[in-house]
């Protein structure tokens, strides 16, 4: 009888240390989503941004001052027990642009100056738009540091170089 009753024993056993174990809590997303709550309230860096929790995936919304903010929020959020990843959706608060009070002189001579800066380069073409410095086409690397040095000397607000390939 004890050969027979040392096998069921042990399969009981067995299936109660399966159950123990598989029932162990995971935290609910409503409880990861209380504790990140209180995290970010907690930081000054992060006011202005929310959270919500779907299956441990935290996503983060709401705006931040600068990029170094949003990955701190991020940080923050990620150090919570329960959180599987991250999904950063701040925005970052855009900065006002300085009034140039670029007078319309100004700007006349920052265009003359910039049309006899790319005079002998016909592969680029500029224009100023707000004392800033528009600059399209192609140029050499080495041609392109004559230029600027050129285009400084006019004091421009500043430089908008997205169509210009340098190469």
């Amino acid at each position: 009888m004890k050969k027979q009753f040392a096998p069921l024993f042990l399969i009981a056993l067995l299936t109660l240390a399966i159950n123990f174990t598989s029932c162990k809590s995971k935290p609910k997303d409503a409880d990861i989503k209380a504790t990140i709550e209180a995290a970010l309230k907690a930081d000054p860096m992060a006011a202005g941004t929310s959270v919500s929790v779907e299956k441990g995936v935290a996503t983060i919304t709401g705006e931040c001052k600068d990029d170094m903010c949003k990955a701190h929020c991020a940080e923050i959020v990620g150090k919570i027990k329960g959180v599987k990843s991250v999904v950063n959706n701040c925005t970052v608060a855009a900065t006002p642009m300085p009034a140039t009070g670029a007078t319309d002189a100004e700007v006349d001579l920052l265009s003359k100056g910039l049309a006899d800066a790319l005079k002998d380069h016909p592969g680029v073409t500029g224009t100023v738009e707000n004392g800033k410095v528009i600059l399209k086409g192609e140029i050499a690397k080495a041609k392109w540091a004559m230029i600027k040095q050129t285009i400084d000397k006019l004091k421009p607000a500043g430089y908008e170089l997205s169509g210009l390939k340098i190469k």
